[in-house]
């Protein structure tokens, strides 16, 4: 029965470090909270240069001992879940809750959309503008055919829409509120 120093460092040298084992659960995390299969991260790490097979992606997240992650594959990890060495290391904690996880990634990912398409939207209507400043008789006819057209397709709600755009909703004017208008003018 050994009880010195040598025991210990024994211990000591099968014992695999916190850091490692945090990676294994931030991998299968990200993984499971995009919906992602072993082998689709797989395919991923590949078309960022960084292939590992899904069976090593397994032996990370489930091995008995977990498999090792080497610096290329740490590198292709962090690629591929948009974060960086720090965060794949560090402890998942509570907020890295799957769900959690998945339901923010895909706000972000709409919020990127949405963005890009109200700077489009931005750059339409400058070229509106454009026109009626070229042509001021037809400035009155052209907000107001924008306005029916988005409460049309809105099905009546755009006047009452909190995610107008507020510099469309100050170009528009009065006419912002067509139904209100056209409820207006059937009154009369």
């Amino acid at each position: 029965m050994a009880s010195g120093k040598g025991e210990d460092d024994a211990s000591a040298t099968n014992a695999r470090p916190p850091v490692e084992d945090h990676i294994a659960e931030r991998v299968k995390l990200e993984r499971e909270a995009r919906g992602w299969s072993s082998v689709t991260l797989a395919e991923k790490m590949a078309e960022v240069g960084h292939p590992i097979g899904q069976s090593a992606i397994w032996r990370i997240e489930s091995g008995k001992p977990r498999r090792r992650v080497n610096t290329d594959e740490a590198l292709g990890f962090c690629k591929v879940f948009d974060m960086t060495l720090d965060e794949l290391s560090s402890p998942p904690g509570q907020m890295a809750n799957p769900i959690i996880r998945r339901l923010i990634g895909e706000y972000v990912e709409q919020w990127k959309e949405w963005r890009s398409l109200g700077k489009s939207m931005d750059a339409i209507q400058d070229q509106l503008r454009e026109y009626t400043k070229a042509n001021p008789d037809q400035d009155a006819m052209v907000r107001n055919m924008l306005a029916v057209e988005l409460d049309a397709a809105s099905n009546g709600d755009f006047h009452r829409h909190k995610g107008a755009r507020s510099r469309l909703t100050r170009w528009l004017g009065d006419a912002y509120q067509p139904s209100a208008a056209a409820d207006a003018d059937v009154d009369e």
